[in-house]
């Protein structure tokens, strides 16, 4: 049904590939005026669509959130998307890997909702959506120590924000994936191909894990966001809302 999001304004983290990319472009289809943004402006470039404008932003600068918020103005939608996989056990995780991890994976992801829904309450309302992981509160995997931690704090934060706001027009869910085929998981593929002997061989063990045989897609991780965002959800609020093709089975 096209047009579910027409007259609507997001605004969209780490939109310059991946989830973030497919989603923008998911919004900006549905009608939506989509503001896109990622740290990196090249993997802006390519990024584009009718209704749908790029801007750079770094999420751990403060003063850039304050900034990008008083420039979109007041959003209907917000996709908090920005964050980072860390390949880790408690035993193994730095101080510096921790302080990065919840810097970029839950104290950013605060501050840009800090900084959008005072304009969410002038408006009546909006729908804001964080990007957690089936890795977290709802199930624990080998070597994503420090990932699972901050994305179990994202389920917190969300449920948070939705209790505080419920009365006031304001959703908030968060999406948890189990492995989706992006850049991020590329990386990580390329990071383990040493051990497991070759790249196949490391991509193959994340596709095993999968109980349909198969990783996910950014489109489809899109279309959960987008239903979330729109009207449709509008009974939805404080959840963490698993699409991981039956890994927790």
């Amino acid at each position: 049904m096209a047009g579910r999001l027409a007259g609507k304004l997001c605004f969209v983290t780490a939109a310059g590939q991946g989830i973030g990319r497919a989603t923008a472009l998911a919004m900006a289809a549905e009608g939506a005026r989509v503001v896109a943004t990622d740290r990196d402006p090249a993997l802006l470039g390519t990024l584009a669509a009718p209704g749908l404008t790029t801007a750079p932003l770094d999420v751990l600068d403060d003063a850039a959130i304050t900034a990008a918020a008083k420039a979109a103005g007041p959003v209907d939608i917000l996709f908090n998307c920005a964050g980072f996989v860390h390949q880790n056990t408690i035993l193994s995780c730095t101080d510096q890997e921790w302080d990065f991890g919840f810097a970029l994976n839950v104290r950013a992801m605060w501050k840009v909702a800090q900084a959008f829904i005072p304009g969410m309450l002038a408006k009546g309302g909006g729908s804001i959506v964080n990007m957690s992981s089936a890795c977290s509160s709802v199930k624990g995997a080998p070597n994503r120590f420090l990932y699972g931690t901050t994305k179990a704090a994202v389920v917190g934060l969300t449920k948070s924000i939705a209790t505080e706001y419920v009365g006031q027009g304001i959703r908030c869910n968060c999406l948890c994936p189990g492995t989706v085929d992006t850049p991020s998981l590329h990386d990580r593929i390329a990071a383990n191909a040493a051990a497991a002997g070759s790249v196949e061989a490391a991509r193959t063990a994340f596709v095993a894990r999968q109980a349909m045989g198969r990783l996910a897609t950014a489109p489809e991780m899109a279309a959960l966001v987008v239903y979330l965002a729109s009207d449709e959800a509008a009974f939805v609020t404080g959840q963490p809302i698993v699409i991981d093709g039956g890994w927790t089975l």
